[in-house]
């Protein structure tokens, strides 16, 4: 059995207020930017940007990145606790999280952005109706 892999969703405080979801894999926090957050409505779709990986240790981060850095502002955690991979595959990835806001079942699913110059970084945040 698969052990529990941490989270933290980070409401940061920068040029925008946004929230960075992050999930412990291959040994480091995927990260990804949530404009608006996570909605704990199941019908809600959440724009959800994959951003650059951060280092474990960064789960547990509150506190402010001087000005002039990439990301300045105040960083907190917003939600934290452990979630099962239940699907890792190239373009979706589903997950149950067992934290304080986050609970249940949730899905990343990979879009194909429709903006000039897009990277193939934007993905979809979707919590799955539970029952």
């Amino acid at each position: 059995m698969a052990k529990d892999l941490i989270y933290v969703v980070h409401k940061h405080y920068a040029s925008h207020l946004h929230y960075d979801l992050r999930l412990e894999m291959d040994g480091v926090l995927k990260s990804w930017a949530v404009p608006k957050g996570p909605s704990l409505d199941s019908k809600a779709k959440r724009l959800a940007v994959e951003v650059d990986d951060h280092d474990l240790e960064y789960a547990d981060f509150e506190g402010e990145i001087p000005e002039g850095m990439y990301g300045a502002g105040k960083v907190e955690i917003w939600d934290k606790g452990t979630y099962h991979l239940i699907k890792r595959e190239p373009n979706l990835i589903e997950f149950e999280a067992k934290g304080k806001k986050m609970t249940g079942a949730w899905t990343l699913v990979h879009i194909k952005g429709r903006e000039p110059g897009d990277k193939g970084k934007n993905w979809l945040l979707i919590r799955k109706k539970n029952g």
